[in-house]
């Protein structure tokens, strides 16, 4: 019996692990397929940012919608909900991915207000914003879903966290990757999904957190240890496999617990 096809929401998706996200869905192979829909949000999909998006869009005009969403941006994120619950009907969203971050580079002696509030309002803000929007077409899904327990193919907010977060694992990686409004962001970023993950709990809504590795990006830099398609590979391996005992927890993108 082949699966019924499900709707996903990726936010930063015109590059990155975002893109490679697109790509891997729209792929047969995927283990999230069959796709009803896929819309891929970013702040501007007409600018050259998004030239990748756009002709990959082109190549699958029945599955992939581009969203217009600045995540940095509450009245944007209102916007782009509207649009997806338009095009959505009554069957509701079944997974939302929180991609979209920024990183700062910067250390407590130099980091300023400024510097602080840009990452805490894309990395924190922007995702919990996101979950408030888009959280009407998540009950919908869970309501309207014949699978028991909980699941990415029922409902579930997935969000990309990062093992710099971890305030148990600082001490050993500060040194080198002193990125502190990231790594404070990205913290809170934890423990706002957690308290996600209980509240919505009720809903039979999965909320989780990834660490995808570290990925040759814009973000992660030349000499990072993995490629965006490695990283994106092993995490939708996990999201498809991912039920209950998930809810509330860390993972890297082999699947291995990470401390908070």
């Amino acid at each position: 019996m082949s699966s019924k096809p499900i709707s996903v929401l990726i936010t930063g998706a015109n590059r990155g692990l975002g893109l490679e996200m697109v790509k891997q869905m729209v792929d047969t192979q995927s283990p999230l397929t069959p796709l009803s829909v896929l819309f891929a949000c970013c702040r501007d999909p007409d600018g050259p940012r998004a030239e990748a998006l756009q002709a990959l869009a082109k190549m699958h005009k029945d599955t992939i919608k581009i969203i217009r969403m600045d995540t940095a941006d509450r009245s944007s994120i209102k916007q782009s909900a509207e649009q997806v619950g338009s095009l959505l009907g009554e069957n509701g969203l079944n997974l939302v991915i929180n991609n979209a971050a920024i990183l700062t580079h910067s250390t407590v002696a130099d980091s300023t207000p400024e510097t602080m509030a840009k990452d805490f309002n894309t990395n924190v803000i922007g995702p919990m914003s996101v979950i408030q929007e888009f959280l009407p077409y998540l009950r919908a899904a869970a309501k309207n879903s014949a699978e028991p327990g909980m699941s990415c193919r029922k409902a579930a907010v997935v969000n990309l966290s990062t093992i710099l977060g971890s305030i148990e694992l600082t001490s050993q990686s500060y040194e080198n990757f002193s990125t502190l409004p990231y790594r404070v962001s990205k913290a809170a970023l934890n423990m706002l999904i957690t308290c996600a993950a209980v509240e919505l709990k009720k809903d039979e809504i999965l909320c989780t957190l990834l660490h995808p590795g570290w990925v040759r990006t814009d973000m992660g830099g030349a000499n990072a240890s993995i490629d965006a398609q490695e990283s994106v590979q092993g995490m939708l391996k996990i999201m498809n496999s991912m039920t209950e005992k998930h809810n509330g927890v860390l993972l890297d993108y082999k699947g291995q617990s990470i401390p908070w």
